[in-house]
């Protein structure tokens, strides 16, 4: 994990990001926290440029609209002709006919290094079956230890299934390659009231995975957990008149603080 944060800073990749307005601004500090370069663009016009000039591109179908369909399918397919990452953010998949069908075509026209969502979401992408509460996780899909070897099993044949490493990140996150799957307990229940902290992680995911070409699940594995022990940092040095809004804001300047010692040593997983 030392090896691919350090990795990060020293390549500093320019990230393309079609991602959505709630949390734009979030994630563009996100990744230039973590040592890399954002660049937002979502005209059809333009979107095919931008992806040349950048290393990886991140798209987030959060604030889903007409105009950034094509531009979506139109950078995922330039950025594979580069044979750059990608990685998509199924924000919300299920929760309505349009993101659904949108992100299913996405994934049939593009290919997606990663997928990174909740476990509804992915659940709703692979099974059709996912229970999307709004842009969040139900309960009833939630992943915990007494279900955790099922949703393992299920991460990996998804995983194989699609040719890339599928990410769900919850309570407990889960990382898989469709080999292996590391089972990730980093974070803090607290983070889940914050708007974004899905969308930063993928901005920071896809800084990860570009920055680390040849190790992208080790990549994939070392922003989560990054991303959660950033959320057990920043809580510590929280006020008790301080909240969400404050929370954000640590929990960003804990990942720009973050060297590989300080990740190797807090993060929490296990291979499975």
């Amino acid at each position: 994990m030392k090896e691919q944060l350090e990795n990060v800073k020293k390549k500093r990749p320019l990230i393309h990001n079609i991602t959505n307005y709630v949390t734009v601004n979030d994630v563009a500090n996100m990744i230039l926290a973590v040592g890399a370069s954002p660049i937002m663009a979502d005209d059809e016009g333009e979107v095919e440029e931008i992806t040349s000039i950048c290393n990886g591109l991140n798209i987030n179908i959060g604030t889903l609209n007409h105009r950034t369909i094509q531009s979506m399918i139109k950078a995922g397919k330039k950025a594979n002709e580069l044979n750059h990452l990608v990685l998509l953010d199924p924000v919300g998949v299920g929760a309505s006919t349009l993101r659904t069908q949108t992100a299913l075509k996405l994934i049939e026209e593009v290919q997606f290094s990663v997928i990174r969502g909740n476990i509804s979401e992915i659940k709703t992408l692979a099974l059709n079956q996912g229970n999307t509460h709004g842009v969040d996780a139900s309960e009833m899909d939630a992943v915990t230890q007494d279900n955790l070897e099922q949703n393992v099993a299920f991460v990996k044949e998804y995983a194989q299934k699609m040719n890339a490493i599928i990410a769900v990140t919850g309570a407990i996150d889960l990382v898989s390659d469709g080999k292996e799957c590391y089972v990730i307990y980093n974070g803090e229940k607290e983070m889940s009231a914050i708007t974004g902290t899905g969308c930063q992680l993928s901005g920071l995911m896809t800084a990860y995975i570009t920055a680390n070409p040849k190790t992208p699940l080790k990549a994939c594995v070392a922003a989560v957990c990054q991303m959660g022990l950033a959320g057990e940092i920043a809580k510590t040095h929280l006020q008790s008149f301080e909240g969400n809004a404050t929370y954000r804001n640590r929990i960003i300047d804990a990942v720009n603080h973050m060297d590989g010692y300080i990740l190797q040593a807090g993060a929490k997983y296990e291979i499975k």
